[in-house]
């Protein structure tokens, strides 16, 4: 399949064109899984996810005011999607106790020694409205006040649960430090 630029698939799927339609599929497909991945533990999940957001950016793409990049405006649309498929509630809820402050610290190069899959395998270890918060605003870098909006959540909220899945992610890094050194 030949591959397209951004601008030939969006004026080709804002005239319905199958074949543009699949172009955008083909050519981003794999761009807008990594996103989906971010915001959820299984594959499943994030294939559903993905679904219903390329529906979603083909039902939509007319609305598209080529205000920024294409890919960052796909992205956001991913990102929606993913916070819809988990309900808002699961936020205001999901209560998890962490010690107040671990007892040993996270070696300094320890995050540059880690492969990508490395990290997202910890971070998918983080209750969903942690890893979510903390992808969208360490990840994405989205400000507190757009993820409380985005959320249905207080700035308050986002920011002290990005305190607890940065807490809870030292204490996972620290335990498997402490793991690979009993090795």
């Amino acid at each position: 399949m030949k591959k397209h630029t951004p601008e030939e698939i969006i004026r080709g799927c804002k005239k319905q064109d199958p074949r543009f339609q699949k172009a955008l599929v083909v050519q981003y497909s794999g761009l807008l899984m990594a996103v989906s991945r971010r915001y959820t533990k299984d594959q499943s999940s994030s294939k559903d996810i993905l679904q219903e957001a390329l529906i979603q950016i083909l039902k939509s793409i007319t609305n598209y005011k080529e205000q920024g990049t294409f890919e960052a405006w796909m992205k956001r649309i991913v990102i929606n999607t993913a916070i819809k498929y988990f309900s808002k509630n699961s936020f205001r809820n999901e209560l998890y106790t962490i010690d107040d402050q671990p007892e040993n610290s996270v070696e300094p190069g320890a995050y540059s020694n880690m492969a990508a899959a490395e990290l997202m395998e910890i971070i998918n270890q983080l209750p969903d409205s942690y890893r979510t918060i903390f992808n969208l605003y360490a990840i994405e870098g989205f400000s507190h006040k757009e993820i409380g909006e985005m959320l249905g959540i207080t700035e308050s909220t986002s920011r002290s649960q990005l305190t607890r899945a940065r807490a809870s992610l030292k204490k996972i890094l620290i335990t498997k430090e402490k793991i690979r050194l009993r090795i």
